[in-house]
């Protein structure tokens, strides 16, 4: 059953041709549509319908200026994206040592034309993953936006729910996935709307994704796009968001190095307490 096996996977810049069908636009999206025969062919990616948790993060109009790429919604003040898409260089040796670039973050936007002020949220903070500037690949190319103010939930901006325990990617192989995102065309032109591609999925995935449970099926996040290769080549490289869960939640509930220590010490006293 295709509804079971389907993922949604966020392209934070991969190569979608810009090619468009406009009886996709303005559609819901639902597991019935994202595994329909059609879709399936869609090779070159097509113009995806509103999806609520999807975000634009900006730098520049150029790729050469940092360009813009993508990233997803996941609480009511926090986005996840990679590590890269906020360097103006984002080769691994450029990233290196090097501070992040503040984004300019549009939510609830389809087209690019739609990145103006009143779509735009305020960022508080960025947090890159530990590992990815120590890294001589390209693991741990994760990290966190905060914003600085809670955003306003609606039909146009909800979150996607990250995995629960017991949700594991493994068990979509050989299913087929659904990359969002605006993209750069195959002549390294901007894409102007919102664009979806089907995929099927391999063993090793890394990049913004999200899931539709087979038993329950409850959607949620499950990996993230870290790097697209050529757009010659059919297999982008997707990363487990299930891997980073620790460090994600850490992050979101504003965890320092003490915080651990000072959760073990109290359950300890709590435990004496009742011999």
């Amino acid at each position: 059953m295709w509804f079971s096996q389907t993922v949604l996977l966020l392209a934070t810049c991969a190569c979608l041709a810009d090619e468009v069908l406009t009886e996709e636009m303005n559609q819901p999206l639902s597991a019935s549509r994202i595994a329909s025969p059609r879709s399936r062919r869609m090779i070159g990616g097509t113009l995806a319908p509103h999806v609520p948790w999807q975000v634009m993060v900006y730098i520049a109009d150029k790729m050469l200026d940092g360009g813009s790429a993508g990233g997803a919604l996941i609480s009511d003040r926090w986005i996840l994206t990679t590590g890269r898409n906020l360097f103006v260089r984002k080769s691994r040796q450029e990233t290196q040592g090097k501070d992040p670039v503040i984004p300019k973050v549009y939510l609830g936007i389809h087209g690019r034309i739609q990145a103006v002020a009143s779509n735009e949220v305020a960022v508080e903070k960025i947090v890159l993953h530990p590992g990815f500037q120590n890294s001589s690949d390209w693991e741990n190319d994760l990290a966190l936006i905060q914003l600085k103010k809670p955003v306003l939930m609606s039909d146009k901006v909800t979150p996607i729910p990250l995995p629960e325990r017991g949700q594991d990617l493994a068990d979509t192989l050989g299913g087929t996935g659904v990359i969002t995102g605006w993209g750069w065309g195959t002549t390294f032109t901007l894409a102007t709307s919102l664009k979806h591609l089907v995929v099927p999925l391999a063993n090793q995935m890394r990049g913004a994704l999200v899931v539709t449970d087979a038993a329950t099926g409850d959607i949620y996040a499950a990996g993230i796009l870290s790097f697209d290769k050529s757009c010659q080549v059919s297999n982008a490289v997707y990363m487990k968001i299930s891997s980073y869960l620790p460090w994600i939640h850490s992050v979101i509930r504003g965890d320092t190095e003490k915080s651990s220590a000072l959760r073990s010490a109290a359950m300890t006293k709590m435990y004496s307490w009742q011999q």
